[in-house]
């Protein structure tokens, strides 16, 4: 006795029509765009990846349009060219938000704080992982480490850069994202949107007045391993003890950022790295 699709609970809907594909206008300038990308490699393969953050720039995500304009251009498949786009967590295959708020949420920056941020700005937004805010400002993730561990707890917006959050300070910087405000990182380029990122990573010059100089270089804490290496002993304090002493500052003496510190405009405003007062952890006292 056989069974029909139907009593089997298998769907056969219709065929996936065709991408769309994008304007005549559209077109011609990604073109122009994606031959000056093809052009840098001898192998045109290699351009794929460029060639996604291309298409992510135009409208925000990766569409099915892009992802055949892709293929189009490599001479490659639809499948080939999915395969890749759906590796990469830097693609985004669904609508989002003009700022892509990232929380990092690896164990170091967990422990300092990153799990109560994330918690905090779930609640706040009234989104989960991935969701966009129904202003489509703001789509919130927990992401992988950042690489930026001494600054722990870590948020990136648009890949820039927010050392040293708390909850509090995590909400205010996305309640001036959604409200147009001017936002600053703590390191880097200032902050654009996620189509104007996603164009750079194509390969593309930031041509914003001061941009490029603005990227700045390492921050204190990152230096100090390279200061000791070198043999300087007198290499500057990052982490103040937690149990006072001799060369602690007042409690309330108000902090005074040295010449290398780039403090963000929302940068949790504390003198050490306990980000989050509720979950103390780190050094209580320097070693040696």
């Amino acid at each position: 006795m056989t069974t029909s699709s139907s009593e089997r609970g298998v769907g056969l809907g219709m065929p996936q029509l065709p991408a769309p594909d994008y304007p005549d206008d559209v077109r011609a300038r990604l073109e122009q765009d994606a031959r000056e990308i093809i052009a840098r490699y001898p192998d045109s393969r290699s351009a794929l990846l460029p060639l996604l953050h291309l298409v992510q720039s135009e409208e925000g995500h990766v569409t099915r349009t892009g992802m055949q304009f892709c293929a189009d251009m490599l001479d490659l498949t639809t499948a080939e060219v999915t395969a890749v786009a759906t590796f990469y967590t830097m693609y985004r295959r669904r609508p989002s938000g003009d700022y892509q708020v990232g929380v990092c949420t690896n164990t170091l920056c967990a422990v300092m704080g990153g799990d109560a941020i994330f918690s905090a700005l779930r609640e706040h937004l009234g989104v989960g992982n991935g969701g966009t805010t129904d202003d489509g400002k703001v789509t919130l993730e927990h992401i992988e480490c950042n690489a930026a561990c001494d600054y722990a707890p870590v948020m990136m917006v648009n890949w820039e850069f927010f050392d040293n959050q708390t909850p509090e300070s995590a909400k205010r910087l996305v309640d001036d994202l959604r409200a147009g405000r001017q936002v600053e990182p703590t390191r880097g380029a200032p902050l654009c949107t996620f189509k104007e990122t996603a164009r750079m990573l194509a390969g593309f010059p930031d041509e914003r007045d001061g941009a490029v100089e603005a990227t700045g270089s390492a921050g204190p804490a990152s230096l100090v391993g390279l200061r000791l290496a070198k043999g300087e002993t007198a290499a500057a304090r990052v982490v103040h003890p937690r149990d006072g002493g001799p060369h602690d500052e007042p409690e309330d003496a108000p902090h005074e950022p040295s010449p290398a510190e780039h403090l963000s405009s929302h940068d949790a405003p504390q003198d050490t790295s306990a980000s989050d007062s509720a979950h103390p952890a780190g050094p209580i006292a320097e070693e040696g």
